[in-house]
């Protein structure tokens, strides 16, 4: 278990720091740069997720899963990750329509 553990970790903290990278290039004005780190962070956050999927989906059927301090940090991990990419996504189109009526405006 500790194989899946670390999977949805590596995954989380990938889209995390994608998602800030995103971030980043959307203050730049790179939106396109932005959107694509934003679907790389989609392509993490599935991996992760479908690991968590499976997990609950043996519990559920009976298989006792042993709830660690490493496991409870995965899902905090994850759930902040799954956090901080819906408010990116929100801020990368607010600052493109912003950038686009800056634009009409000059």
């Amino acid at each position: 278990m500790e194989e899946e553990i670390m999977t949805i970790i590596l995954n989380a903290g990938d889209a995390r720091s994608k998602s800030l990278l995103a971030l980043k290039s959307a203050r730049k004005g790179e939106f396109e740069k932005a959107k694509e780190l934003l679907k790389q962070v989609s392509q993490s956050m599935i991996l992760a997720h479908d690991v968590q999927t499976k997990l609950i989906q043996k519990e559920i059927s009976g298989e006792k899963q042993e709830i660690s301090l490493l496991m409870v940090h995965a899902q905090d991990h994850l759930m902040t990750a799954m956090a901080i990419r819906d408010m990116v996504e929100e801020m990368v189109v607010y600052a493109e329509e912003l950038n686009k009526k800056m634009e009409e405006m000059l």
